[in-house]
């Protein structure tokens, strides 16, 4: 289980940690309204420092049964989403073959993909902040869909054509997987909204390994891989339907009572938006720095470490995950009593923790054979996922509501409750450090099982050739003698 594989429960973490929750009567309400206010007293970028007045909400109701048919069609979408992610991947060397295109220039696919995803994701952040979500929703299906469909007609003279298809695929991705997430916030609250972004994010595993799977199915049962990309707009033609029919452009803040604000008040820019969200992203912020700095540690100290023991790489794994144990139990702990010395453990189990990434997948590559090593990284993303980022969110959030059974509704039963629930992660973390230790165990042998097959094995398109190439020798209308061996 990952540290980083519950940013839900994450931020409501944060938000108790900093003590920024406040509470305020609303008397036209007449209840109380929860508002998370920065240093300056503002709300977000709105400087108000108030709760919002009646006349900025706006009374919006869903009946739960749309709520949920909603949430249906979005987790459906997702699903097309990150099929729409590995499909290429299921067919990769088909495409190498008929653009001619090298390991590198393949690999360079997946890069413009994901550069352009990244580049467009703040883009569609605004838009989503700004103008109606579900239309910007739209706009990416029909981009990745009709971008994946142009695609498949590329000549092979055309390889530029090609990148540039991939790119604008990445791009529609960003759309969704940026304003998605947002919708379903606005349609559920509290425990509800914790699961139903759980089973969200169990279709990205899902997705990846079915678009996988249906790439090198379709190219196989077609002859073509071009079919692959022509069988998905067909599913995302349906998922534009259902989400023009069946979900609402439901207002911000809907589910929290909060409504959106009345027209005529003031619109925060994006720099605002941007210089608020950086006084709330100090855990983002560690995330990020100890994960480029824990990758390119784990990577040197396997590759120093190896030249002295060939069981370096599960050893490293499972030393850092022993080391990650007592760095998040202290986090937890020491959360309420010092928010630095939190920080401080929290960044380095972080740190630790990411030692791990480049190594598990070097020691995955080692033990499988180069033909299956396609699939072998689809089944270990597959099984990551499950285990990591899809459940876990919801786990935590379970154990935490009960938890709180039975206790008073307070603020601080709430947050020890939550902390109590994230203890569980250094039982995960131990664990896991427990099957690295197995794995040194096994590891030579495997890798060497891995070598021997591989030298000794040929795949079925080798055994074909091998088979044509006979046939056409003996279908000649002669065959040479052998010469003598000359001694």
């Amino acid at each position: 289980m990952q540290l980083c594989s519950a940013p839900v429960l994450t931020q409501r973490l944060q938000l108790a940690l900093l003590g920024m929750a406040t509470e305020c009567t609303d008397p036209c309400m007449g209840g109380t309204q929860s508002q998370a206010l920065n240093p300056d007293g503002h709300y977000g970028a709105l400087a108000s420092g108030r709760c919002v007045p009646s006349s900025a909400s706006a009374s919006w109701s869903l009946p739960r049964w749309r709520a949920y048919l909603a949430a249906a069609v979005l987790c459906y979408i997702n699903l097309l989403n990150y099929m729409n992610w590995f499909i290429i991947p299921g067919v990769l060397l088909d495409v190498q073959k008929y653009f001619h295109i090298s390991d590198s220039h393949a690999g360079l696919l997946q890069t413009v993909f994901i550069g352009c995803l990244l580049v467009s994701a703040p883009v569609f952040g605004y838009l989503g902040d700004r103008h109606s979500r579900k239309a910007t929703l739209s706009f990416g299906i029909l981009l990745w869909s009709g971008a994946g469909l142009s695609s498949s007609f590329i000549s092979y003279q055309y390889c530029w054509l090609f990148f540039l298809s991939r790119g604008a695929v990445g791009t529609g991705a960003a759309s969704y997987s940026t304003i998605a997430p947002t919708v379903l916030g606005d349609l559920f609250v509290k425990d509800q909204r914790t699961c139903v972004l759980a089973v969200f994010y169990i279709f990205i595993p899902v997705g990846s390994g079915l678009g996988y799977v249906l790439g090198s199915v379709v190219a196989e049962l077609t002859g073509n891989w071009r079919w692959a990309l022509r069988i998905m707009p067909c599913l995302d033609a349906l998922a534009l339907v259902l989400l023009i029919l069946l979900v609402p452009d439901i207002p911000r803040g809907a589910a929290e009572k909060q409504g959106e604000v009345a027209v005529g008040a003031p619109r925060s820019s994006w720099c605002e938006d941007v210089r608020y969200l950086g006084k709330n992203l100090i855990f983002g912020a560690l995330t990020v720095a100890t994960g480029i700095i824990g990758v390119i540690l784990g990577a040197e100290a396997s590759r120093r470490y190896k030249k002295v023991n060939p069981r370096a790489e599960p050893l490293i794994c499972a030393s850092s995950l022993f080391a990650t144990a007592p760095c998040l139990y202290l986090a937890l702990i020491l959360a309420s009593r010092t928010l630095l010395a939190s920080y401080v453990f929290l960044a380095l189990g972080e740190l630790l923790l990411s030692c791990n990434w480049a190594v598990v997948a070097d020691i995955l590559l080692s033990v499988v054979v180069p033909r299956c090593r396609g699939t072998a990284e689809a089944l270990q993303i597959t099984v990551a996922h499950i285990l990591g980022d899809a459940g876990s969110p919801y786990l935590t959030g379970l154990i935490s509501s009960v938890l709180q059974t039975g206790r008073p509704n307070s603020y601080l039963q709430r947050f020890l409750s939550l902390q109590h629930s994230f203890l569980c992660c250094v039982f995960a973390i131990v664990l896991g450090g427990g099957c690295f230790l197995l794995t040194a165990l096994h590891l030579e042998r495997d890798q060497a099982q891995a070598r021997q097959s591989g030298k000794g094995t040929l795949g079925s398109k080798d055994v074909a050739s091998r088979n044509t190439e006979h046939q056409g020798l003996l279908s000649g209308t002669s065959t040479p003698a052998k010469k003598p061996i000359l001694q």
